[in-house]
């Protein structure tokens, strides 16, 4: 059995495959891949509306009204200082608390969210960013989701934006910039089976120095 005692974070570009890279890495070492999936587990924890998760889901608001209507909905967390906070600020807390509880119980795949921005306190943390050439991705995307190019594009670009805005608004880092990354990956070049391939071998080489 292929082992690993790593924690690997992915961030990805939209229609780069990162979801489905961090996927194949988890199966090849037998451990879990959290995506959507921790949306769920702060919910649970934190006693926050899942919907609103799912609303928020790497979107930043800056809406007072928004934060305002919406804090009806938040249960649990009693602090005074939690319970004034912007609704958009506890989900990000609230996710912030499941990324690093998922973590604290063994190796695992987690995909976006931040998740290399909590865990950097964790050595044995190793963030990846996947990204790719823009017209591979619009073609990606266009078949997946059966959309023209132009439509395709046009996700593609609001979905970037709208992830890179949430990374730069509550990490000190900047979304995508390599210096902020263990690894970066191109999955245009090297094809989703050798971004596979390169990640689990520098995870090996990575493990040499824990």
């Amino acid at each position: 059995m292929n082992r690993t005692k790593t924690i690997i974070t992915i961030g990805r570009q939209y229609g780069s495959a990162g979801r489905q890279i961090g996927q194949e890495v988890a199966n090849y070492f037998g451990i879990k891949c959290y995506d959507k999936e921790l949306l769920e587990h702060a919910a649970n924890d934190s006693g926050i509306c899942k919907e609103l998760f799912e609303n928020q889901d790497e979107k930043p608001t800056n809406s007072f009204l928004y934060s305002l209507v919406m804090d009806t909905y938040s249960f649990g967390y009693s602090s005074a200082a939690f319970t004034d906070m912007p609704m958009n600020h506890k989900i990000f807390l609230a996710q912030f608390d499941a990324i690093k509880k998922l973590a604290g119980q063994g190796p695992c795949v987690m995909v976006g969210r931040c998740a290399d921005y909590a865990l950097a306190d964790f050595k044995n943390c190793f963030s990846v960013f996947i990204h790719a050439d823009l017209d591979w991705r619009i073609t990606r995307i266009a078949q997946k989701h059966n959309k023209k190019p132009a439509a395709a594009k046009d996700m593609i670009l609001k979905t970037d934006k709208s992830r890179s805005s949430y990374y730069n608004y509550y990490t000190n880092k900047k979304w995508g910039a390599a210096a902020g990354y263990d690894l970066c990956i191109d999955s245009s070049k090297f094809g989703i089976e050798g971004a596979v391939k390169t990640i689990v071998e520098a995870i090996r080489i990575f493990e040499e120095t824990l």
